[in-house]
């Protein structure tokens, strides 16, 4: 490999049992993570947010190129425009571009295009993929791997603010043109999730269906 300037990796490394204990509680806290559209009413820290979106920022990406951008939105005349769009997409959706299958595949989480969530919950943090950089000089940067980099940052964030003691839900209506030109982004950004954010409800629930997960056997093979 070509040299290239470097500073010494800064990660701390534990003994055995000390790992095992760690995995084992990150495990036991992402299990009890769970998307979920009952939100209370109240609002968020914005400087917890800042500092999960600080965690997200660090997430790897195809050539360090960093292809995201995220909208924390707070106002509720905001949230509430994007729900608008946002349902008035999902009707249709509903009605006549989801397929029988897909709707099928729906019905045990009970979704429709109802999403007054958006206006209950604290925050949305709309993520943007980058299909380009924009250089100084006004030209274009290319960019690579884009929605596996932004996936990748997208899990940090959700494991960062559940972490913090937030609950949140990935929304994706389809398509989602609408958050662009609502929050005034550039051409070279496309939505990627609708990431709504808050506390959780009192009585907030959860779909049974999303409590049947694979087990490690049915999704890891090691050789």
């Amino acid at each position: 490999m070509k040299p290239v300037p470097s500073v010494p990796l800064a990660m701390q490394t534990y003994p055995e049992t000390e790992m095992r204990q760690r995995a084992t509680h990150f495990f036991d806290l992402m299990q009890q993570r769970h998307s979920t559209r009952d939100f209370a009413d109240k609002p968020v820290p914005l400087e917890v947010i800042q500092k999960c979106l600080e965690t997200a920022g660090r997430a790897p990406s195809g050539a360090n190129q960093q292809p995201w951008h995220f909208v924390v939105v707070t106002d509720p005349t905001i949230k509430h425009k994007i729900r608008l769009a946002a349902e008035e997409e999902e009707r249709t959706f509903y009605a006549e571009r989801a397929s029988e299958e897909w709707l099928e595949a729906l019905a045990p989480l009970g979704t429709d295009a109802d999403k007054s969530f958006i206006d209950w919950a604290g925050c949305l943090i709309v993520i943007f993929a980058q299909s380009y950089g924009l250089a100084d000089t006004g030209g274009h940067i290319k960019h690579y791997y884009v929605q596996e980099s932004v996936g990748i940052a997208t899990g940090f964030l959700i494991a960062a603010l559940h972490n913090a003691g937030l609950a949140c839900l990935t929304h994706t209506p389809s398509p989602m043109g609408f958050l662009g030109e609502i929050l005034q982004r550039p051409k070279n950004e496309r939505a990627y999730i609708n990431l709504v954010v808050g506390y959780p409800a009192e009585d907030a629930q959860v779909p049974a269906h999303a409590f049947h997960k694979k087990s490690l056997e049915q999704f890891v093979t090691i050789l």
